[in-house]
């Protein structure tokens, strides 16, 4: 509901122009990022201080109980917010063609695969788009198996203290 009021707010500011498209596309998606800090605010506030404290009873300084301690118990936000935050810009399509129209140019590669499926490329394109669709999982598939245990952590609520 919000892409209509997105377009015209960057169509005032001059970002749906020319080159202008992908920097309106960095700077909403980076505006999207908020919704990952207030999840990983949820999951640090479920953190017990009384770890923290124990530390500084033992004589751990700040940095150390932040790198020994607080990082390790919020790996699995970590990669959450990472998954999520490089899956989402890499898959979208409604929003990119909202932003982009018909400067095929300034084409995000799930519009460039979507344009391969249309009525009068679909003959001479479909083997590409395969490939193509094959070749922009790879690194996502990647990333999820090297993240997987994590990500399950981070969804079900990780175990701390």
């Amino acid at each position: 509901m919000s892409m209509v009021a997105v377009y015209f707010i960057l169509k005032a500011v001059g970002l749906t122009e020319g080159s202008m498209i992908r920097l309106a596309l960095i700077l909403c998606y980076s505006g999207g990022a908020a919704l990952a800090f207030q999840i990983a605010k949820g999951f640090f506030d479920t953190t017990p201080y009384a770890v923290d404290e124990a530390a500084l009873i033992d004589g751990c300084t700040r940095w150390q109980i932040f790198t020994k301690i607080t990082l390790p118990l919020s790996k699995p936000v970590i990669v959450y917010t990472l998954l999520t935050s490089f899956i989402s810009p890499w898959v979208d399509f409604i929003f990119a063609k909202v932003i982009c129209r018909a400067n095929s140019d300034q084409y995000t590669v799930a519009i460039g695969l979507w344009k391969m499926l249309e009525k009068e490329y679909i003959d001479s394109w479909y083997t590409s788009f395969a490939a193509g669709a094959v070749l922009i999982s790879i690194p996502i598939a990647l990333l999820f198996l090297k993240l997987q245990k994590y990500y399950v952590d981070g969804m079900a609520g990780a175990v701390k203290g």
